[in-house]
């Protein structure tokens, strides 16, 4: 089917909008915003039939548990999702602040605006929450936003995006601010990854295939968030009790999310390995380990494959390695991780200093979870996503990260 009309029409509408979203006034914005979250809420019931709708095909559909955790939504769920667009709409507006103003010997002063990317397409699976997160932030951040989640979600999406379209209507802001594509054939993503003219960036949010398509077949910048090989190591020095509460969270809290830790590294002088690996088990986490590891608890940690090292598992499912200090525990990670989060429990400080300077991720703990990597615990309300690349984001990124940089130039007359 051809859908260059279709698309066309998606393109030119959310264009016409980036321009009146670029400079809708601050009030305005958390107007519109506090409406949305009000309208969110009160529309809980309606959001949750349809999201049923989903969750029965996906049950149908084999989806895995994870998958299925990621598409559920609940009163509970849709109340978290209205607080981050409350918590988003508060916060100071990134657009029109200017940095670094100096004097230049000319008499110039030059200085750098933070203005909105334009038109942001976001290419999602499963997650509906990122929904009102996308549109939230584009909103605060004054982007058109193109979302395109995936089929599996397409009743909960369309639900919400009733929400969204039926605030900007009350707000009498251009409904093309926000547009949700719901149709659902993987041709639509091809003419959509071409429309460099209209859209600014694509941001993929998924599994593999869908990260790996884009990039592939976008004619647009691509910001990707990746999988998440994340790592938690525990040094020598570390307090047991510290220890076991970090493993235990950064990997059974919620393991089928990408800051979920899938490796424990450990050095080999730490003491207490056993109670460790039984506190991950107890909590009903398969271990599988090195030869090493396997041999502290003999029957209760299966040997680990070379893949294993190299798997988002996202469930129960943990990889173990036994490492001779911080020098092995960083190779490691440099080789298998993903750049996502990397975790280090000590209580030396030259070990923890050299573990923030010499791992390359978006984001490195001292002595706490690597479930803390996201938008809402960073202050950030919510996050598009989690950039595991360097360019032009890194990490969660918030409003700001949809924010780019401009040179101002005040004079009085000057010239060269």
């Amino acid at each position: 089917m051809d859908y260059t009309k279709y698309i066309d029409e998606v393109c030119s509408g959310a264009k016409k909008a980036s321009r009146a979203a670029a400079s809708m006034s601050i009030s305005r914005k958390i107007e519109l915003l506090k409406n949305m979250a009000d309208r969110l809420e009160k529309n809980s019931g309606q959001v949750v039939k349809e999201n049923l709708k989903d969750l029965v095909e996906a049950e149908k559909n084999g989806l895995s548990a994870a998958m299925v955790d990621r598409l559920r939504l609940t009163p509970e769920r849709i109340s978290g999702m209205a607080a981050s667009i409350r918590e988003i709409a508060a916060q100071d507006d990134p657009v029109g602040r200017i940095e670094g103003m100096t004097v230049r010997p000319s008499g110039i002063r030059v200085g750098r605006m933070r203005v909105p990317v334009g038109v942001v397409a976001v290419i999602y699976e499963s997650r509906p929450n990122v929904t009102t997160d996308i549109a939230a932030l584009c909103i605060k951040s004054g982007n058109a936003a193109i979302l395109r989640g995936g089929k599996e979600a397409i009743h909960t999406n369309t639900a919400l995006y009733s929400v969204i379209s039926e605030s900007l209507k009350e707000d009498g802001a251009d409904t093309g601010t926000v547009v949700l594509i719901t149709k659902t054939d993987r041709e639509l993503l091809t003419s959509l990854l071409k429309r460099s003219d209209s859209i600014d960036i694509v941001i993929p949010r998924g599994g593999p295939g869908l990260i790996q398509r884009v990039t592939e077949e976008s004619t647009i910048p691509v910001i990707k968030h990746d999988k998440g090989l994340c790592s938690v190591f525990v040094d020598s020095s570390a307090s047991p009790e510290m220890a076991e509460k970090i493993a235990v969270n950064s990997k059974a809290q919620r393991p089928g999310v990408c800051n979920a830790a899938e490796t424990l590294l450990v050095h080999r002088e730490y003491s207490e390995k056993a109670s460790l690996f039984q506190a991950l088990i107890i909590k009903g986490v398969e271990l599988r380990g090195c030869a090493e590891a396997c041999s502290v608890l003999p029957g209760s940690i299966k040997e680990a494959s070379p893949e294993d090292y190299d798997t988002e598992f996202l469930g129960l499912v943990m990889a173990v390695r036994i490492v001779g200090g911080i020098d092995e525990a960083m190779d490691h990670i440099s080789k298998h991780g993903s750049g996502h989060s990397e975790a280090i429990v000590t209580e030396n400080y030259s070990a923890a200093e050299r573990f923030l300077r010499e791992v390359d991720s978006a984001a490195v703990f001292v002595n706490a979870s690597t479930r803390f990597h996201d938008g809402g615990e960073f202050g950030l309300g919510a996050e598009v996503g989690i950039s595991t690349q360097k360019l032009h984001a890194r990490g969660a990124m918030g409003a700001e990260g949809l924010t780019t940089l401009k040179y101002v130039v005040y004079g009085n007359g000057e010239v060269r």
